[in-house]
């Protein structure tokens, strides 16, 4: 007979999710580039409609139904088409609890956002990469690595950690070649970063067809990463089963309040987006310039940039740097990823920062 619970075996492959970094290793309050949160902070709306609210006494409304209205008006999405969860993770999660269990396999591309493997193996499921072109989703890689075996399919678009982006087409074409029966979960986390005319489609793709999941954030662009919360569309079936399995109350009151006056507010997402994309290039014309250092900035659609160190630097040494400096950037030890930084776009001051350390560490003060 056994001493304790014996833990099921596919939950010994699971290395638990690591945070980005807000401190150094004395205990010194870091400013966080590392989390991919939105230096602009939170739409004053949304601020106001958390603190018109009651005390957290009462249960929130288990439906969201307030929000999912919210959301449905501006995405133009029937309501009873959306679900809300605890942030866009719970809803990966669920996805892969719902339609893969042992002996199923759930594929995702290399370098992709790290909940997919976690996902894949607390449901008993075998995760499965598919290789990767320069750091991006390659649509053939994902169709050729698809077997009987797999259930679910993940794709980051803008993808986290690289930036990549594949296009409505692409995105089309990979949907094309999956067999029926795969659920396709795509992750919009960082759609709204993307101007409108480079819109992916994902959203009409999973109104159209039964086997799309698209899921999305409070968490990035709207500056809500502390209340956890997400959503996501897709075929009634598919939410039926998401909303047997998520918790019953899994959006908090002030959560649903304080997301449904942030998508309301469009204009801020139009600022933090306009911010972005000047401050991304901005900094990304540094480390072009540091090119002969041997660093890179991969191409990024998101709110965040990733370099890579060729040279004699290595990115374990600009981290270090970084933080001597008083900031907090994503060092990866991932395979493949070693020679990588994942650097938050934050404020202008900020990025004139990072960019300084950039060229000290690379020789070019």
């Amino acid at each position: 007979m056994a001493d304790s619970p014996t833990r099921k075996p596919w939950i010994e492959g699971i290395h638990a999710y690591v945070p980005g970094q807000s401190k150094d290793a004395a205990g010194r309050e870091l400013v966080k580039l590392s989390a991919n949160e939105n230096p602009l902070g939170t739409s004053a709306a949304a601020i106001a409609a958390m603190e018109g609210l009651a005390g957290p006494a009462r249960y929130p409304d288990p439906d969201a139904a307030a929000l999912r209205a919210a959301i449905g008006r501006v995405h133009a999405i029937d309501p009873t088409r959306i679900v809300c969860g605890t942030g866009s993770d719970e809803l990966l999660n669920l996805a892969a609890q719902g339609y893969a269990g042992p002996g199923d396999e759930v594929l995702f591309p290399r370098f992709s956002f790290a909940v997919y493997d976690i996902a894949a193996r607390r449901c008993g499921a075998v995760p499965v990469e598919a290789s990767d072109a320069d750091y991006g989703a390659d649509v053939d890689a994902l169709l050729a690595a698809v077997t009987p075996r797999t259930r679910v399919v993940f794709l980051a678009n803008p993808n986290n950690p690289t930036g990549s982006f594949l296009p409505a087409a692409e995105i089309a074409r990979l949907h094309a070649g999956l067999p029926r029966d795969v659920l396709f979960v795509l992750d919009q986390a960082y759609a709204e970063y993307l101007d409108p005319q480079d819109d992916d489609q994902g959203l009409a793709l999973a109104e159209r067809h039964d086997n799309v999941l698209v899921t999305r954030t409070f968490s990035k662009i709207y500056g809500l990463a502390g209340e956890r919360i997400g959503w996501a569309t897709g075929a009634p079936d598919v939410l039926d089963t998401l909303n047997r399995i998520r918790g019953p109350f899994n959006v908090t009151g002030h959560g649903q309040a304080a997301a449904r006056a942030a998508v309301e507010d469009q204009g801020f997402v139009e600022r933090s987006r306009r911010h972005n994309a000047a401050e991304r290039a901005r900094f990304v014309e540094v480390v072009e310039a540091l090119g002969n250092r041997g660093l890179r900035a991969l191409p990024s659609a998101g709110n965040f940039v990733m370099v890579l160190f060729a040279g004699a630097t290595s990115a374990r040494e600009a981290h270090a740097a970084i933080a001597r400096a008083g900031y907090s950037v994503r060092h990866f030890s991932a395979p493949g990823l070693d020679h990588a930084l994942r650097i938050t776009v934050g404020t202008r001051e900020q990025m004139d920062a990072i960019a300084a350390v950039l060229r000290d560490v690379a020789g070019e003060a």
